[in-house]
């Protein structure tokens, strides 16, 4: 009987695997980073180890660490959640090795699956080993790993071999493996899975389908269960592959066989061995705690012999601190409050007052909805994030609402180019118009409780306010009986709420100030200088960072001095274990070029000035 497990992982799956061993009566071991020392899941664990000896970004990768800090702590059991080492047979065969037991499948269906490409050939599916101008689009793919990263639509021949080593750049500094693939990219095929749980005794269950089309830069960001408009008979083919492909490799645990589905045809892309990100939906779908299954199996228990009847509908959205608009740019800082309203499951790693960091994914929570109909789910979970208050970095909600929103999305029709086709109006600023208003009524009472008024005629007070990268200026008088502004009745304003009339329609605002930055409801207002710093501004055409990270590589033949086109690759950051290219805005000259490769740059550093052709 498993009585404690080291959780090989951070953030919020750890947090989960965490909470399920706590209900199970299980202790648990936490592992950590110097970047993490404070991190939430070393908190809500029992114990927490750190890791010594490594950078931030690969502490999670060492496993003769991992496994060392397990016997220190007295751990019989670990779980490796996801990403990081959890499709690594090597450190399950470690963990094994060292008289731990491994939550898990066993080496042997990990080795056979965690390579794309045996993985494929295993079910008579072949990468391309050379590709023409025929086979364009074409995706490269790492063959360890998964999540996004070491993934690059390339759809010119020219541009195959920097893809080609980005993506190995990026695999090797996430998985530890830089092999890469090549094969037909699908255009707006939908990314439909199947979960499998599996014992040692040869039950295979297959608990229903996911649909996870929604996708960022190869990212799930929204995920259902089950997969809308598949028919029947599709679904079984799924199933039915989805059971053979657990088989063939004698697996045991929890697993999930991925297909892209293109009209009533289903093309196997891989199998990932682990527990998926996206679970939960599945969990609320047929009522199962998969972690307290995969801790089962492990014990030796077995699986009933048909899986338990789904009921209803789940909808899942992955809220990242990032920026949509800005080429997904992730971001960072102080986590100042993450609540989310309603009856909906919340998944984070974080709490109030975290820091979000440069050197690991950039996802804040899962919010699950389950409801008896797909309609209800979608509508429940959007009007929670709606109403959600999340003060701290940019994040994505504003785009899950209007994805979930969406009419290509709510009458199940989406596809995984939804967001090439639709991220410019899902991401196109609607900020409330009163809001900086409302922000300035609160500055004015916290600071003053609205004193000054005098009985002659006045200047109106000015404040300026940025939102959404535009400047707002906000007018309102001082008056004997409060403040007032042109066109609205101010019916209460302080500190922490404000009240606003128009047109005969009654607003209210909640108000939190931290700093410089304003948060009127879900609107995110910077205070700006009433008189702005003319030398503050940088020249037309320079490059600034738009987020913390590494310069990687500077792009051949870039020198000051050299002409460059709008668009031409310029240099590359990697933040979050993720390749960022930065391109040239015009076409002129790179009159300017401060970047250097393995240099640490903050947000708005300099990298380069292209000066735009006459």
């Amino acid at each position: 009987m498993i009585t404690s497990v080291l959780v090989a992982n951070r953030g919020e799956i750890a947090c989960r695997i965490a909470r399920t061993c706590r209900d199970l009566g299980i202790r648990t071991v936490a592992v950590h980073s110097d970047a993490d020392a404070d991190a939430l899941h070393t908190r809500v664990a029992d114990t927490a180890v750190r890791l010594p000896g490594s950078a931030p970004a690969d502490t999670y990768l060492r496993g003769d660490l991992i496994v060392k800090a397990a016997l220190a702590a007295g751990a019989d059991a670990v779980h490796p959640g996801y990403g990081f080492l959890s499709e690594n047979a090597d450190f399950a065969r470690a963990v094994q090795d060292a008289g731990l037991v491994w939550i898990g499948p066993p080496p042997e269906a990990i080795e056979a699956m965690a390579s794309k490409t045996r993985a494929k050939r295993l079910m008579g599916v072949a990468p391309l080993t050379e590709v023409t101008e025929g086979d364009l689009p074409v995706l490269v793919k790492a063959a360890a790993g998964g999540g996004g990263r070491g993934m690059r639509v390339v759809r010119a021949l020219a541009d195959l071999d920097a893809e080609l080593d980005a993506a190995r750049a990026e695999a090797a500094s996430a998985f530890g493996d830089g092999e890469v693939f090549v094969e037909p990219y699908l255009e707006n095929g939908r990314h439909v899975e199947v979960q499998v749980l599996a014992d040692t005794r040869g039950t295979v269950w297959a608990l229903g389908t996911r649909d996870c089309s929604l996708q960022r830069r190869h990212q799930k960001v929204i995920e259902e269960a089950p997969a809308p408009g598949l028919t029947d008979a599709l679904t079984e083919e799924l199933h039915t592959l989805a059971v053979r492909a657990a088989r063939a490799v004698g697996y045991v645990g929890a697993g999930t066989v991925e297909f892209l589905v293109a009209g009533e045809r289903a093309h196997f892309l891989e199998m990932n061995t682990r527990l998926q990100v996206e679970h939960p939906v599945t969990e609320e779908v047929f009522g199962v705690d998969i972690v307290a299954e995969q801790i089962r199996v492990a014990e030796g228990h077995a699986l009933d012999p048909e899986p338990p009847a789904p009921r209803g509908h789940a909808v899942e959205a992955r809220l990242y601190a990032e920026d949509p608009a800005r080429g997904w740019a992730p971001q960072t800082g102080r986590l100042h409050r993450l609540a989310v309203p309603g009856a909906v499951r919340l998944d984070t790693g974080y709490t109030d007052g975290d820091d979000i960091g440069v050197h690991y994914d950039p996802m804040l929570a899962k919010v699950v909805a389950h409801a008896p109909t797909r309609a209800e789910a979608i509508r429940k979970l959007a009007a929670a994030l709606e109403r959600a208050v999340i003060h701290g970095p940019v994040t994505n909600r504003d785009l899950l609402v209007r994805s979930l929103r969406h009419e290509e999305f709510t009458q199940g029709r989406m596809d995984t180019g939804f967001y090439e086709r639709h991220l410019s109006a899902l991401t196109a600023p609607a900020a409330d118009p009163y809001a900086p208003l409302a922000a300035a009524l609160a500055d004015a009472h916290g600071r003053s409780r609205f004193g000054g008024w005098r009985n002659v005629p006045s200047q109106p007070q000015v404040k300026r306010y940025a939102v959404n990268g535009r400047e707002h200026e906000v007018r309102y008088r001082h008056t004997r009986t409060g403040p007032a502004a042109d066109g609205v009745t101010v019916v209460h304003a302080d500190a922490r709420l404000v009240v606003l009339e128009a047109d005969g329609v009654r607003r209210r605002y909640e108000v939190s100030r931290y700093g410089d930055r304003v948060y009127v409801g879900p609107t995110a207002l910077t205070v700006l200088p009433r008189f702005p710093d003319p030398e503050a501004d940088h020249a037309p055409g320079s490059l600034l960072a738009p987020m913390p990270g590494t310069v990687v590589r500077i792009a051949e033949g870039v020198t000051e001095g050299a002409p460059v086109e709008a668009g031409r690759p310029l240099l590359w950051l990697e933040a979050m274990k993720m390749q960022h290219k930065i391109t040239a805005p015009t076409t002129g000259t790179l009159t300017t070029l401060h970047a250097t490769e393995g240099q640490q740059v903050e947000p708005g550093t300099l990298l380069a000035v292209v000066e735009e052709a006459p």
